[in-house]
């Protein structure tokens, strides 16, 4: 146990002097001065203040508050999970009506944004509709019908039926739409996806949105005892991935979706036979070639539910390349270098935490969380805010 926690400090020292030197080499090598200070883009918004304003009350109202009474309503706490989305429902209704993200082009709102408004408002109109319906049945019930009720507190599966499940699902997807919205509305305002910039834009959006979802799995993963626990579960050998082991490890599930997003990257890219190659054609469809074959190789390695590094150590690739992608402004060089950084953490902690702390196990030998395991979830988060 102790020569585990040794090798395990080790690691911890090599990874922060390698991060180290990475930051201090780039550190060395730019300067945060633009030059010229003529070169310099400007950007002066209409009415910054009220805009800042409004996206941060956009955030709490059509992204948070969604996201708390999600939890509630997985939790089955209906009544204040119906109340505070019936007050995001209502914000979006008017914000979809009268306020709008406008752009310092012509004063207007993209239609992508304000579709995107409109549909959020109406799926939270279906999802309120739904969940007052199930509360309304249940007040009806529990006033005019108590025995009916008795017979449903008897059931234990009631609370799981098809309308409790829907309303879930639902509010579940108000969270996605919201975070789409909150994402779009700075392009809005902003202006600057439209024509040859509106693929970087998307690519830029998915990428990040990839990022933070994968993040999320890792983390369901995770705190969800009965998936983290699966091998103890499931094998005679206390979790070594051996010994009739059923089921499928994670980098399985992590290295088939690597394989087919590389497979997309490869062949989208670039415009094959249309247009000329240039240089980021070139680093795209390369890291869309090392995605799609490292997949492959994670997916053999990691059958039989058997753990794999190869999904870690293809962040760590993707990481490196973008801290070396150079931009047209430094500011924009130095986030993607940052963020890279930040993405090779992301991949070699998760190295460390599967060979190193779980001994390639689903888990510790003591079903327990360790703390190391959140720090992964947590790069990939932070590589999102800079995508």
């Amino acid at each position: 146990m102790t020569k585990r926690y040794i090798n395990s400090s080790w690691c911890l020292i090599i990874l922060s002097s390698f991060l180290l030197s990475l930051v201090s080499a780039d550190e060395d090598g730019m300067s945060m001065d633009m030059g010229d200070p003529s070169s310099r883009p400007e950007f002066h918004p209409i009415n910054p203040g009220s805009k800042t304003f409004h996206w941060l009350l956009t955030l709490f109202i059509l992204l948070i508050l969604p996201s708390i009474s999600t939890s509630l309503a997985i939790a089955n706490k209906l009544h204040w999970s119906l109340f505070l989305q019936y007050i995001s429902t209502g914000y979006s209704i008017f914000e979809s009506m009268f306020l709008d993200f406008p752009d310092n082009i012509d004063n207007h709102e993209n239609k992508t944004s304000k579709g995107t408004s409109w549909f959020l408002s109406i799926l939270l109109g279906l999802t309120i509709f739904l969940g007052t319906f199930i509360n309304g049945s249940n007040l009806i019930i529990n006033k005019f019908y108590p025995h009916l009720q008795t017979r449903q507190n008897s059931n234990s599966n009631y609370e799981y039926g098809i309308s409790y499940k829907l309303y879930k699902v639902l509010s579940f997807l108000t969270v996605l739409t919201g975070w789409v919205r909150v994402c779009m509305a700075p392009v809005a305002l902003f202006g600057f996806c439209y024509g040859k910039h509106t693929g970087q834009c998307i690519a830029h959006g998915i990428m990040g949105s990839a990022f933070i979802l994968y993040s999320f799995v890792l983390s369901l993963v995770l705190v969800i005892p009965w998936i983290r626990k699966h091998q103890l579960l499931n094998t005679s050998d206390g979790g070594g991935g051996g010994g009739g082991a059923t089921g499928t490890s994670q980098e399985f599930y992590d290295s088939t979706v690597m394989m087919v997003w590389g497979v997309v990257n490869t062949f989208t890219e670039h415009r094959w036979g249309r247009e000329s190659w240039s240089m980021g054609d070139y680093q795209h469809t390369a890291m869309g070639i090392i995605w799609w074959g490292g997949g492959l190789l994670g997916m053999y390695l990691s059958r039989k539910n058997h753990r794999s590094f190869i999904p870690a150590l293809l962040l760590i690739f993707t990481g490196y390349s973008m801290s070396q992608h150079a931009q047209h402004l430094i500011i924009s060089t130095k986030v993607h270098s940052v963020f890279g950084i930040s993405l090779m953490g992301a991949g070699i902690t998760r190295i460390i935490e599967i060979s190193f702390l779980l001994n390639d196990k689903s888990c510790h030998s003591s079903g327990q969380i360790l703390s190391f395991q959140y720090l992964p979830p947590f790069c990939l988060t932070t590589i999102t805010i800079g995508s």
